[in-house]
């Protein structure tokens, strides 16, 4: 007699015998010499080449789809061989797309994924000197035209006057439309007024705008220009522009011109170029990938690994563009909305117009590890949206980790990009990344003027290097920007040097409009040009030891007087050797903002305690009021003075006010 078996081991006989054996994890190849009508199961073709890779990613990520079809929750990984793999339209990834992995090759030669063309068949223009051109009939028919044009893997300068330095306007701009720019005699040419294609780029405080001419009054020396200005940033006394894309403008070596009207594209190329022997690549796609959920079904654990997007464009209206603050405007190359708990490790995103990533509506729990965003139009990462300062649960933008990243060379097009900007998203996580050479500021957390409430709170900003901002192009910028009340935000062992702005507003602790509940402690911030911290306005923050040295104009930075405590300024240590220790408003009742327990020290004035200056005080009277009572002025000892962050030597009187030592040595990306 047979033994019986138990129940429920017959049960599971028969359910094997009744429902399809699962697959498990699926592995497909794409290699630019495969065949998209093969099954792209094999990363090398058989002996007889009846079966292989795909050819192309678009039919890996079909194929991927019907296997989620019928297994949702297995996992595909898409495999791409190293190379250039040129994609004919932006890539749309669904919840369908969801447990995919799309991973590019290691090594010498990593995987490039390209939204341009290669641009060939140039000839000399006879009697022009090293000018060639082509003619590309896809322009000329209306159906492409780009803004950017990228020679051996670099950013090519669009036509431009001047070619170095800029014009400046006369006077302010008008405050209503048409736009009024009054213009130096003879520096804009009538043709402009006929050129669809050329653009005036006018930098305006914290803002650009990329604006074409309607027309010219040669006798006032007025340009008209479209758009409706805003009255907050018009009283600019001086604008500085530039000319480009105009034909005229075609006249120093790199520089290029492309007319819409004949398809004709120019390039003057340096000396003993010859284009046809360099790779020459025009964008055809505004965005590389677009990551498209929905509130009740978002896209989950996408992972991008190793890959390399370059070439793509920015959107650009026919009647031109007012970038404003942070380049608002400007989308990602790589965007995704409704995505959940995905991945983007050790990629690199270059040569685009617009931000590299952005994490809009409804993204949550993303990772973004070890990547680099370079030569970019705009910013590297925007988080969260502008609009909505209170969502719902499956709208809101959350608890993203941004660690080890490199963000350098942003704003090549539109200046006010933010390396890092951080809308209405809470308990985000911003760690060890570098981000450096741009024209605005560093990190942006918040989107808020004033004291409404938001969504924006709890975020961690900490180990970043941030330097080389500003560069003199725009005002008003910070190292580290925060606007509204964000309770939580804790911001800690950062650097920021060298944040220069234009005619003011260069911080490296900058709290704007409504900056409340936040604490800045053990941050460095080293040569900005009017001072280390600044408070606008803003209620409860706490600055504590935090090193501030040889900023210009001013080293701490008071402008509003309100009806309550601002900040508490404790434990600092603050060194300069030019300009005045404290700026702009120090007036109202002391009990309005807390200053003590600071060292002090001004390398100009020494020991010599009567000549300090605290606004309008001396050193004593400002101690009469209540501040700085148990502060010192001594000498905090660098180790370097040319390398603040290095910090102080032992035995220095900082220990006197309790001063903890800044340890920033793992500050920027980690290997």
């Amino acid at each position: 007699m047979k033994p019986r078996l138990p129940r429920l081991c017959l049960l599971a006989l028969l359910l094997l015998t009744v429902l399809p054996a699962r697959s498990g994890p699926l592995n497909l190849y794409v290699d630019q010499r495969g065949l998209d009508s093969w099954s792209g199961t094999r990363a090398r073709p058989d002996p007889a080449r009846r079966q292989g890779p795909f050819a192309t990613l678009g039919a890996a990520i079909a194929q991927a789809r019907q296997h989620h079809l019928a297994e949702p929750d297995s996992l595909v990984t898409i495999r791409l061989a190293s190379g250039r793999h040129e994609i004919p339209e932006t890539l749309v990834l669904t919840p369908d797309d969801s447990h995919t992995v799309i991973v590019g090759a290691t090594g010498r030669t990593r995987t490039e994924i390209s939204g341009g063309r290669r641009i060939s068949n140039w000839s000399p223009v006879p009697g022009q000197s090293n000018l060639w051109e082509t003619t590309l009939p896809a322009v000329a028919s209306g159906h492409w035209y780009f803004h950017q044009l990228f020679i051996d893997g670099q950013r090519a300068q669009r036509a431009r006057t001047p070619n170095t330095g800029f014009l400046q306007a006369t006077g302010p701009l008008s405050k209503f439309s048409p736009i009024e720019l009054p213009f130096p005699p003879g520096a804009l040419p009538p043709s402009l007024a006929t050129d669809p294609d050329a653009r005036l780029i006018i930098l305006m405080k914290w803002t650009d705008l990329h604006l074409p001419v309607r027309s010219i009054d040669a006798q006032r020396h007025v340009a008209l220009l479209p758009g409706g200005p805003r009255a907050d940033w018009m009283d600019e006394p001086d604008a500085r522009f530039w000319i480009e894309n105009h034909a005229d403008a075609l006249d120093a070596p790199g520089e290029w011109h492309l007319d819409r009207r004949s398809g004709r594209l120019r390039y003057l190329a340096p000396r003993g170029i010859d284009p046809n022997r360099a790779r020459i690549h025009a964008p055809i796609l505004d965005s590389w990938i677009q990551i498209r959920g929905t509130p009740s079904r978002p896209v989950r654990e996408l992972i991008l690994r190793n890959l390399d997007f370059s070439d793509a464009d920015h959107p650009m209206p026919a009647n031109g563009l007012i970038s404003p603050q942070a380049a608002v405007v400007i989308p990602g190359t790589i965007q995704a909305r409704y995505a959940v708990d995905c991945r983007m490790e050790s990629c690199h995103l270059r040569n685009a117009g617009g931000y590299g990533l952005e994490l809009g509506r409804g993204c949550q729990s993303w990772t973004v590890d070890h990547c680099q965003f370079t030569q970019l139009g705009a910013g590297g990462i925007r988080i969260g949206e502008p609009g909505d300062r209170q969502p719902s649960a499956a709208d809101a933008n959350h608890s993203h980790l941004l660690t080890d990243n490199s963000l350098l060379h942003l704003g090549r097009i539109f200046a006010p990009a933010v390396g890092i900007l951080v809308f209405h998203s809470a308990t985000n996580r911003i760690l060890h990344n570098h981000i450096s050479d741009l024209y605005y500021t560093g990190i942006s957390v918040g989107w808020n003027w004033g004291y409404g409430d938001s969504a924006c709170r709890a975020n961690e900003i900490a180990y970043n290097r941030v330097e080389n901002v500003g560069q003199g192009r725009l005002s008003d910028m910070g190292g580290i920007y925060t606007l509204g009340p964000q309770p939580g935000t804790h911001i800690h062992h950062n650097l920021f040097q060298d944040i220069q702005s234009y005619r003011y507003g260069g911080w490296g602790l900058y709290t704007d409009e409504g900056s409340t509940g936040i604490l800045l402690e053990n941050n460095v911030a080293v040569r900005c040009t009017d001072a280390g911290f600044h408070q606008h306005y803003g209620r409860d923050n706490i600055v504590r030891n935090n090193l501030l040295a040889f900023n210009q104009r001013h080293q701490v930075m008071r402008t509003r007087d309100e009806p309550h405590r601002s900040f508490s300024f404790t434990r600092n240590v603050v060194i300069h050797d030019q300009g005045t220790l404290l700026g702009s408003n120090w007036s109202g009742d002391t009990n309005r903002f807390i200053m003590d327990s600071n060292l002090y020290w001004d390398t100009r004035l020494g020991t010599n305690v009567a000549a300090y200056r605290f606004a309008k005080d001396t050193w004593e009277s400002w101690r009469a009021r209540g501040l700085d009572r148990n502060s010192v002025i001594a000498d905090p000892r660098l180790r370097n003075p040319a390398r603040p962050e290095l910090g102080l030597l032992p035995g220095t009187p900082a220990s006197q006010i309790g001063f903890q030592p800044i340890d920033l040595r793992r500050i920027g990306p980690r290997p």
